[in-house]
């Protein structure tokens, strides 16, 4: 920024997005053949002749999970199904990005949360899932609870995770005095979007 400074320029507005996945550590996840859904959704838009052929397991409920999977299918997946902690009804995707998937034979599973990746030779084989009985508590906040004795194991070739998204902000903001909160985003005025450097606005994704 300090560079475009220099060349006159008076006033930046940071709209960068949340350009990265976000890891659920658990055992396994490490393995080959796991990865996030933007990583994912990047790798098919940059070559789209890429396929992904075999059994994919899509995890998370929301719009870009749902993306993921239809863009699976279209990557040459042998099947496609999505796994998430919520029930239909509380699922965050829009109710007709849920129906065109399953009009596309993307089977989705509510209720099911990632326990562990089983792999071989460091390639993934499967991964097993315990049943999610609760994802909100009494203040609706989110604390999935679960019953750790009912599980299932899916057979997968891919797991793709899709359970959120996190800000890259690499040194865009490095030596400014631009506040940063403990979940990435940026501190700024509500109304102005103004952060605490005088001439560093911000919004969207990287605000809300």
């Amino acid at each position: 920024l300090e560079e475009l400074r220099q060349q006159g320029y008076k006033a930046f507005y940071l709209a960068i997005g949340a350009q990265g996945g976000r890891a659920i550590g658990i055992e396994g996840e490490d393995s080959d053949g796991v990865m996030s859904g933007i990583d994912f959704l990047k790798s098919i838009n940059q070559d789209n002749t890429q396929k992904y052929e075999g059994k994919v397991v899509v995890i998370g409920g929301g719009n870009v999970a749902i993306d993921v999977s239809r863009t699976a299918v279209r990557a040459g997946a042998e099947s496609v199904v999505q796994f998430c902690l919520e029930s239909r009804a509380e699922m965050p995707a829009a109710v007709e990005e849920i129906e065109e998937a399953e009009e596309e034979e993307i089977k989705i599973n509510c209720g099911w949360g990632p326990k562990r990746v089983i792999a071989e030779n460091g390639k993934v084989k499967a991964i097993e899932f315990k049943k999610c009985i609760s994802v909100f508590d009494a203040e609706h906040r989110f604390n999935p609870q679960y019953d750790e004795e009912t599980l299932m194991v899916v057979e997968a070739d891919y797991v793709l995770l899709s359970v959120g998204q996190s800000i890259l902000w690499d040194e865009l903001i490095k030596d400014t005095k631009v506040e940063i909160r403990r979940n990435g985003t940026v501190e700024a005025d509500g109304f102005t979007f103004q952060t605490a450097q005088e001439d560093i606005f911000a919004g969207g994704d990287v605000y809300t």
